[in-house]
C-alpha cells in the first residue's frame, strides 16, 4: 500500500513524530520491515464511548485500609491495570473486555485516595507499591503483567523494582517516572512552564481528540471529576523512586508507550526511559496525548497484546 494513498495513512513504527515508534533492545530502531512494526491506520474518527465495566466489583480489606477493585476472573495470566492520577479503577472501559477476550484475568483497582477506596492516612501513608502487593496477596496472584498509565506507572515501576519476581511484564504508558536530572534537563526543550496552567483536559487530551470527540472528552472530564470521590487531592508515595538509574535494573520485558502529542511525557522523555532498560520496546501512538488508553484505545490495546504475545514468560 502507498503510505500516501489519499484517505488512509500507513503509520510506521520508525521513531518519527506523527507516526508510531518502536525501540527494540534498548536501542533506536530504524525504519525497516520488522515484526509488529506497522499499523494500517484509517482516517481519524471519533472513538465510540467505552462500554460499561461488567466485571464484579468488591472491596479488598487489607492492612488498615480498603481498596475498591474489579476482577474478570478466569484461569489466564493476570493483567493488573493501574490508573492515572486523574482517574480511578473506573476508567478502563476500553480495556476490560478486549484483554479478557484475549484470555487474561483482568483486574483494575483504585489506589488509596481515589474513588471507592480508603482515604490516605497521613500518619500511615504506606506506599502504593506495597498496597499493590497486598492486593495481589489478597487475590492469590503470585505473578502478573502490570500496565500503568501516568501516575499508575509510578506504582508499577516501583513494584517491579521491589518485587521483580512477581512481575511477568511491565508496561509504562505516558509515565514521567521520577524527577531525574536527565529528565529535568530535557523538559525545558520540549514544553514551556505555562502548560501547567491549562485545564486538565488540555494538558492530557490531544488536540486531535478534543477536536473530534466531544462526547468522549465530556466523559473523560466526568470520570476525572469523580476520580477522588470524597477524598481530598494528594498522591500516596509510590515506593522506591523509579529514576533513570533505578529502572536500568529492570530485567522483565518492558514496554513504554507515549503519544506524539503528550505534553507531560513527550516522546523524547519516553525514549530516554526506554533506552535505559535493556531489551525494552517503545511505541509512540499517532495523534495522541497523555491519556493513550482513552484517546487511542484500539492501538493502545493492540500494542500491549502484541507485546504480551511476543514477550510473555
Amino acid at each position: 500500500m502507498d503510505m500516501f494513498q489519499p484517505g488512509r495513512r500507513k503509520v510506521i513504527l520508525s521513531g518519527g513524530i506523527g507516526g508510531a515508534a518502536l525501540l527494540l533492545g534498548g536501542e533506536r530502531a530504524e525504519a525497516a520491515p520488522a515484526r509488529g512494526c506497522t499499523f494500517d491506520v484509517a482516517p481519524l474518527e471519533p472513538e465510540p464511548l467505552p462500554p460499561e465495566l461488567t466485571a464484579p466489583a468488591q472491596l479488598a480489606r487489607l492492612d488498615g485500609f480498603d481498596l475498591w477493585y474489579w476482577d474478570t476472573g478466569g484461569s489466564g495470566p493476570a493483567i493488573i491495570l493501574l490508573h492515572p492520577s486523574t482517574g480511578s479503577g473506573h476508567v478502563w472501559g476500553y480495556q476490560q473486555a478486549p484483554f479478557a477476550a484475549a484470555g487474561y484475568r483482568v483486574i483494575g483497582y483504585s489506589r488509596r485516595g481515589h474513588r471507592g477506596s480508603s482515604a490516605m492516612n497521613a500518619e500511615r501513608p504506606g506506599t502504593s507499591a506495597d498496597d499493590l502487593r497486598q492486593l495481589m496477596d489478597h487475590l492469590r496472584i503470585e505473578r502478573a503483567h502490570l500496565v500503568g498509565s501516568a501516575a499508575g506507572g509510578f506504582t508499577a515501576a516501583s513494584f517491579a523494582l521491589t518485587w521483580p519476581a512477581r512481575v511477568r511484564t511491565v508496561t509504562l504508558a505516558c509515565t514521567l517516572l521520577s524527577a531525574d536530572p536527565r529528565v529535568l534537563a530535557l523538559m525545558p526543550s520540549v514544553r514551556e512552564p505555562w502548560w501547567k496552567g491549562l485545564p486538565h483536559e488540555f494538558q492530557e487530551l490531544s488536540p486531535s481528540y478534543r477536536g473530534i470527540n466531544k462526547e468522549g472528552e465530556a466523559l473523560w472530564k466526568s470520570l476525572y471529576a469523580q476520580s477522588r470521590g470524597d477524598h481530598p487531592p494528594g498522591n500516596q508515595p509510590a515506593g522506591e523512586p523509579a529514576t533513570v538509574a533505578a529502572i536500568a535494573r529492570l530485567t522483565m520485558p518492558a514496554l513504554f508507550i507515549s503519544g506524539d502529542a503528550d505534553l507531560i511525557t513527550p516522546p523524547p522523555v519516553a525514549r530516554l526511559f526506554a533506552n535505559t532498560v535493556k531489551g525494552s520496546e517503545l511505541v509512540v501512538l499517532p495523534e495522541c496525548g497523555h491519556s493513550a488508553y482513552w484517546e487511542r484505545p484500539a492501538l493502545f490495546n493492540q500494542a500491549i497484546l502484541d507485546f504480551l504475545k511476543r514477550r510473555s514468560a
